[in-house]
Order: C-alpha cells, then structure tokens, then sequence
C-alpha cells in the first residue's frame, strides 16, 4: 500500500481516523492505551499489504528490540550488558543482512568461482529503515540516552508505525518518546499536518512522477545523445529528490494528525554550495544516525589525519550499501567520502575563494553524476552513460531531447522552482510587510495545500505510474 493509492485514500485513513479518534483523549491521556493500539493494529495492516508473510520479520524485529532493550540495563556488570548490546545489535543486523545481501554475496561468491548456490531472497518492504531505528532504541538505552520502554506496545508502536515504517524518515526514540508516553491532539496540530500530506503527495504525483516517466525512458538503454543523457541525468535528480522528499512530506504530515512530531529529512539539498552542505540537508535521518551511531564511536575527527580519513571512508561505504546490495551503490558511497575528504583536506582554504554561483553549479554537476551511478545497474552502464553526457557518444543533438523538454516543460519549471525556499521567503516577507489581514497569512497556504492536491489527485485517477524510489531500500 502506497500513501498514494486510491485505497490508502478513500478506506484505509478514513477508517483509522474513524477508529482512532472516536476514542476521546481522557484526562491525562489515560485512554492512549488504547489510540496506540489502533494505531498499531493498522500499521500492521499497512505493512501486510506490502507483504503479509513479512509479518513475523517484522514482529521478529520488535521482539528483538523489546527483550535488548529491556535487558540491557539489568545485569550488574558492565561486561554483560556489553555482550547483551552486542548480541542484540548482531540480531538485529543479522536479519538485515541476510535480507538485503545474500543474493548479492552469493553472486559475488559464484563470480570469484567458488562453488556456491546462488540465492534469490525477496527484500522486506522497508527493512532498511525499521531495522536502523529499532537498533537506534537499543543503542540509546544502552548508552543512557534514553530510558528503558517496559511496555512492548510502545516498542511495537515506534517500529511499527505506519508513517515511516516503509521509506522513512529514520525517527530516532528520543524524538517521539514523549509522545509514544503522552501526547495531545490539537485541531492545529492536525491541520498542520494535513496541509503537509497534502503538500507531499501533490509533489509526488505532478513533480516526481513525470520527471520518473523521462528518468525511465532514457535510463532503459544507452543515451543517443549527449542532450538525451543530460535531460534523462537531470529528470532523474529531480525525481529522487522530490519522490523521497515528497514521501517525508507526507510521513511528517500523517505523524502530526496522530500528535506525533517527527524530524524534517530533507532541507533544499540542491542549494548546497559543497557536498558537506549537501548531505546536511539530505536525507537528514540517515547522515545523522550514522554520525551518531557509526562516524563518532570510531573516534570521528578528533583523531589522526589517517584515521579521520578512515572512518570518512568506512561511513560512506557503509552508507552506499545501506542503499543497496550492488557494486553501483557501494562505489555511489565511496564517490561522496572522497569527495567529502578532499574538500576537508585538499579543497578546504580554496572553496571559499570561489564565487559562490561556481560553488553551486559545481556541486549540482558532483549530485548529477552521482545521480547516474545511483541509477544504473552496473558501473559499465554509469561509466557509458556518464561518458555520453561529456560527449563520448559522438552525437551531441537529438530530436528526442527536444521532445521531452518540451512535452514536460511545466513540470522541468516546477521542478526548478521546487529546489528552491520560494515559498518560505514569500511568506516571511509578506508576514513582515503586514500587508494584508492574519487570516490571508493562515488560509492562503492551506488553500494552495486544497488546489495541488486536488490536482495531484487528477494524476492518480487518470495514470498509473506511481513507484516509490526509496520502497527498494
């Protein structure tokens, strides 16, 4: 189930608020008991839509968290909990990497002629994303960061929710660890948050799918042209980014309906004026879990120049295979931590020196091409397609370019526009100026928030393509 289908739509959330909110709030919050079980019971419903017999791989993981996270803390010595954390945590991963990379170890096994069966293991829904926070909950417990959850309705709760069980964002337990306790609804909260849903799926069925019906075509075979190459390169860059950005959109918008406040994810990655600002504002939750959980424990950078390049080295590598089991993603990882190294090392005192444009324009070429290796199923294919688009193909021009640019020429503009805070500065400065009454301030956005979404749901209604990038993840 998709929070873009009709049946999510029209059955699903009308019948969980109907479900959830006819249970009054108590004094105190004393009936939440029962508000988190409905929303558990339908987040396992969610998820079986996407694959009932992962069910128990869920459960399992809830279970595993649970009973690490509440034994941690018991023995005495230190030394226990340690073997306890250890074991939880090689639990935990254990399933991810059976999951996600047995097909691929098995191939590279066979490829190196060693005499093994090669597998073919279907990815878990989500399985990325609800293993990292699950292990986040038994990592802060262990380190005090957070106290132990005896209620295993909680912890089932905080795995389990259904906003971003399946493509994120990473909620940390810290973050909603007050609201999993106590939390109040308000109508603005609730308002709050349907302007964003609504926000979120308008960008992904008007923005992110069209640019992912360009993306498609080229990326099918080799570019023709160099032209063709650019434009599917860049249809591509807009798709990621406004398909992941639109699905914490909405998963940010559906939290705060249910009272609960996640984190933003995303913060204008394509304005970024090097690769370091780019990944503080991309895919927020995954850059910091592994700075807190991987970067810093291996000593971060108050070390050696070796080890700091080493543990850049192994971050980035770690964070290339978290997003797929293929050589392509392992090298997309590697690509950023040289990348990242070298404006530490090398590029450091000379950046700010560039005009700040060039700075831009040199990051968004860095993002593109590494966009294309993200994209491709085999370095080969990247290394044509990159080789294409700096003109190696021989044919620079091509009717089939001007066709695309042309047939979505509105959603290239919107696109443009999209990367942009346009909105944000818009409206600071008509709040500041006082031009026109609060309430404009207040219904102006929701009624923009009515307008694309009613548009997006246009989209839904009369095609039918509507993946979602990160679901492979």
């Amino acid at each position: 189930m998709l929070f873009t289908n009709t049946d999510f739509l029209i059955l699903f959330l009308p019948l969980l608020f109907l479900c959830y909110f006819i249970i009054p709030q108590g004094k105190d919050g004393r009936l939440l008991w029962w508000k988190n079980f409905v929303l558990l019971a339908f987040s396992a419903v969610f998820y079986g839509f996407n694959g009932v017999r992962f069910l128990g791989l869920l459960g399992a993981s809830i279970v595993i968290n649970y009973v690490g996270g509440l034994t941690v803390t018991r023995p005495a010595s230190r030394a226990a909990r340690r073997v306890i954390f250890i074991l939880t945590l090689v639990a935990n991963f254990a399933l991810l990497g059976y999951f996600k990379y047995a097909n691929f170890a098995t191939e590279v096994a066979a490829n190196l002629g060693l005499s093994v069966r090669v597998t073919s293991i279907v990815l878990p829904v989500g399985i990325s994303f609800f293993t990292f926070q699950g292990a986040s909950y038994v990592i802060d417990v262990y380190r005090g960061d957070a106290a132990v959850q005896k209620n295993p309705l909680k912890v089932a709760l905080y795995v389990a929710l259904f906003p971003q069980l399946v493509a994120g964002p990473i909620v940390r337990y810290t973050t909603v660890e007050r609201e999993l306790n106590a939390r109040r609804h308000t109508l603005e909260l609730f308002s709050d948050g349907v302007e964003r849903f609504m926000i979120g799926f308008a960008k992904k069925m008007i923005l992110a799918n069209a640019m992912g019906e360009i993306a498609d075509q080229v990326f099918a075979a080799d570019p023709s042209t160099t032209a063709v190459a650019w434009v599917g390169a860049i249809a591509y860059t807009f798709q990621i980014y406004f398909d992941f950005s639109a699905y914490s959109d909405m998963a940010i918008g559906l939290g705060k309906m249910f009272g609960f406040r996640f984190e933003e994810n995303f913060n204008y990655p394509y304005v970024a004026s090097s690769v370091t600002d780019f990944w503080r504002r991309w895919h927020i939750s995954l850059s910091t879990w592994f700075r807190d959980y991987v970067y810093i424990p291996l000593g971060g950078n108050r070390c050696s120049k070796a080890r700091h390049i080493f543990n850049l080295m192994v971050v980035w590598t770690l964070t290339g295979m978290w997003h797929g089991a293929a050589w392509t993603f392992i090298l997309w990882g590697a690509y950023f931590g040289v990348l990242l190294i070298a404006e530490k090392y090398l590029l450091g005192k000379i950046l700010p020196k560039i005009p700040a444009v060039i700075r831009h324009i040199l990051v968004l070429l860095i993002v593109v091409i590494s966009w294309v290796l993200f994209r491709s199923d085999t370095i080969g294919y990247a290394a044509r397609y990159v080789g294409v688009m700096f003109g190696a193909g021989g044919n620079l021009f091509s009717g089939e370019a001007v066709y695309y640019l042309l047939q979505y020429l509105p959603e290239f503009v919107l696109c443009v526009i999209g990367c942009f805070p346009l909105g944000k500065l818009i409206k600071k400065r008509l709040s500041d100026g006082g031009t026109f009454p609060q309430i404009v301030y207040h219904a102006a956005p929701k009624l923009y928030a009515v307008v694309v979404f009613a548009l997006g749901y246009m989209k839904l209604v009369s095609g039918s393509f509507n993946p979602f990038i990160y679901f492979r993840f």
